[in-house]
């Protein structure tokens, strides 16, 4: 089971996600900014980031800087997520942004899809690694907060 970090610092929008991508079978780590995000991905080592980019601390672009100038992060796919529209401010690390309120299908698609991506190069888990899905389901599965 592949594991995905969740950074976003508005508690809802980390339940609703967190909801919907265990539901999917993923095991889900959450961070409340960037900082706090840096020191969960070395305990946890994700196969995945999901980033909102507006956070106190750190925000999601510097944190995904910062992600991918560790060696063991480099290849690690981010998803920056935005109320507001795309802006350039150099270079790009992220591998797709979605605005704010995303529909959760599609963003699922896209984490499927890199996740997916990344399988053929991951190493075998053993059954002990395994997470049950969660036990929750979204209220309204096409948007979250």
């Amino acid at each position: 089971m592949a594991t995905v970090l969740v950074v976003d610092d508005d508690l809802e929008n980390r339940w609703a996600l967190q909801l919907a991508l265990e539901n999917r079978g993923y095991h889900v780590v959450l961070a409340e900014n960037g900082r706090d995000a840096l020191r969960r991905t070395s305990l946890n080592f994700p196969a995945l980031v999901i980033t909102d980019w507006q956070m106190p601390e750190m925000d999601g672009a510097e944190f995904c800087r910062r992600l991918k100038c560790q060696p063991a992060f480099a290849a690690t796919p981010v998803i920056l997520l935005s109320a507001m529209p795309e802006r350039a401010c150099g270079p790009r690390c992220w591998v797709a942004f979605l605005r704010k309120p995303a529909a959760i299908e599609k963003l699922l698609h896209i984490v499927d899809g890199f996740i997916a991506e990344r399988l053929p190069n991951a190493r075998a888990t053993s059954t002990s690694e395994h997470f049950a899905p969660s036990r929750w389901r979204a209220i309204d599965s096409k948007c979250w907060p």
